[in-house]
């Protein structure tokens, strides 16, 4: 019998990096996910194939059972594979008592930085009955808002409070969603390097930028009106521009765009919200950027 699980991919689109510190941040599942099929097999091996959203197999392995610690796989990608299983081993020895082969099936490019990672992880925690956020901390690390997007119906906030994760579900639906695109920025943005960064940038009066932010995210769910909406935007660019000491997206490469735009996430990759018509989107195809998906198609 196979056993089949789903998570949903992510979007940040207020408070990154300082959601790890405790700000309020307003994160969108996306329509696109991860499907994971489990099933039980003969044996004492645990193998793993992952499929890319071409159905093209990318990735194909086998660990023996009982796992153990002494990761042999120099490849990256299959030594946090390895990770994975040893933490979820540790937690529920049980879940590996006879062989098991895993196929995991992404919707969407895994270059997209939606969260390749968090659904794998979501999926897998479902699977095993253990805890997501665990077992996110005790491998890949980050807040956990993307852990939250992976089960979540709708748009939600997130924050975290003396290290425990704050999940509630908003209405957030702009009436001016058809002037909000995603552009892709043709490059995959390294999470854990994005939070290496953060956290090595001395940060004056942190506590105050933490609470601007919680205060632009309600007022990001609130907005009606396109002008306000852009207007915070600029704003939350500006002071997550000072904190992390780093231009903004628009500063470096769309200077001369006349509208908002916003990074989602760890700033210099991944997708970047762009306010704007379908006819200003040739603006980006103009510069190379292809890759450009509307909001109502994006988000769940």
């Amino acid at each position: 019998m196979t056993q089949k699980y789903y998570s949903h991919g992510k979007l940040l689109l207020t408070g990154e990096y300082v959601v790890l510190d405790g700000a309020l941040s307003l994160a969108l599942p996306t329509k696109k996910g991860q499907f994971l099929e489990v099933t039980k097999t003969a044996g004492s091996r645990l193998h793993w194939q992952s499929f890319l959203q071409d159905k093209k197999l990318w990735i194909d392995t086998s660990f023996d059972l009982p796992l153990k610690k002494n990761f042999s796989n120099d490849n990256d990608i299959l030594h946090r594979l390895e990770e994975v299983f040893f933490e979820v081993y540790k937690k529920s020895p049980s879940s590996f008592k006879e062989g098991v082969t895993f196929k995991s099936f992404l919707e969407f490019d895994r270059s997209w930085g939606l969260g390749s990672s968090s659904t794998l992880i979501a999926n897998i925690a479902q699977w095993a009955a253990i805890d997501p956020y665990e077992l996110l901390e005790n491998t890949f690390g980050g807040s956990g808002y993307d852990i939250a997007c992976a089960s979540a119906k709708g748009p939600i906030t997130f924050s975290l409070e003396e290290k425990r994760q704050k999940v509630q579900e908003v209405h957030f639906n702009p009436p001016f969603k058809e002037e909000v695109f995603f552009v892709h920025l043709n490059k995959k943005q390294n999470s854990r390097e994005s939070i290496k960064h953060y956290r090595a940038t001395h940060k004056i009066d942190l506590k105050l930028a933490i609470h601007t932010i919680s205060q632009i995210t309600a007022a990001f769910i609130k907005t009606q009106q396109t002008s306000d909406f852009e207007k915070l935007i600029y704003t939350h660019e500006n002071l997550i521009s000072s904190i992390i000491k780093t231009p903004t997206i628009k500063e470096q490469f769309f200077s001369d765009y006349p509208r908002a735009i916003k990074s989602l996430g760890g700033w210099g990759g991944d997708f970047i919200l762009v306010m704007g018509t379908h006819k200003d989107m040739v603006y980006f195809k103009d510069k190379g950027y292809h890759t450009i998906i509307p909001y109502e198609k994006m988000i769940l």
